[in-house]
């Protein structure tokens, strides 16, 4: 099983604490508001602890359930505290109306990170195509891309920990792209789908 670190205490990092400590992986939360980083070690169960915010994370891999604006900003404070992390980027950056991305330009918050991250972090895009009522109650593809084979290996593991199926799609400039499933997942709810109880996936047909 891994060791994780939430770095949030928000309805993600609560959601993947839940999955994670069902999963018998070790959960360790951090937030900006010591409070409410304990209620969530607390709610968690499993053993789930807290960590200092800032200090070096007790996880091997380091989960920012943060929003968008504010992944880049908290892995550049942490700096060498996450040095040897794979630091997993789950952000969402929506624009204003939520039919594109707030960056302008062919990149994503997890490449970013990677720019910020420490020297010997990696860096994974996971779980932003998913909503999290269905995170927590279905059993989606969880979609991932990074840079780093060993990273992605672990965070595949961490996956299946889960009960969900990572699919790898590349190098960590596929990040942008599943950003870009993301707005689309949206699209779909508000439209062709109508609500959000479902996921993003892949069937696969032979011969």
């Amino acid at each position: 099983m891994s060791s994780i670190t939430l770095i949030g205490t928000g309805n993600m990092a609560r959601t993947i604490g839940a999955l994670a400590v069902a999963g018998g992986n070790t959960v360790e939360v951090m937030g900006r508001d010591q409070a409410k980083a304990d209620d969530l070690a607390e709610a968690l169960g499993g053993g789930a602890t807290t960590g200092k915010w800032g200090t070096v994370p007790a996880g091997d891999i380091v989960i920012t359930a943060l929003l968008y604006d504010g992944v880049v900003p908290v892995v550049a404070e942490y700096g060498a505290a996450l040095a040897g992390k794979v630091i997993v980027d789950i952000s969402n950056p929506f624009n204003a109306t939520f039919d594109g991305l707030a960056h302008g330009e062919e990149t994503s918050i997890a490449q970013e990170v990677a720019k910020v991250a420490p020297a010997g972090a990696s860096v994974v895009k996971a779980f932003n195509t998913i909503f999290r009522g269905v995170l927590e109650k279905g059993r989606p593809d969880v979609f991932f891309a990074g840079d780093d084979a060993q990273a992605k290996a672990d965070v595949a593991a961490f996956v299946k920990s889960l009960g969900l199926r990572p699919l790898d799609v590349g190098g960590l400039r596929m990040a942008h792209w599943l950003e870009g499933m993301g707005v689309v997942t949206v699209g779909l709810a508000g439209n062709g789908v109508g609500h959000g109880d479902f996921a993003l996936g892949v069937n696969e047909f032979a011969g």
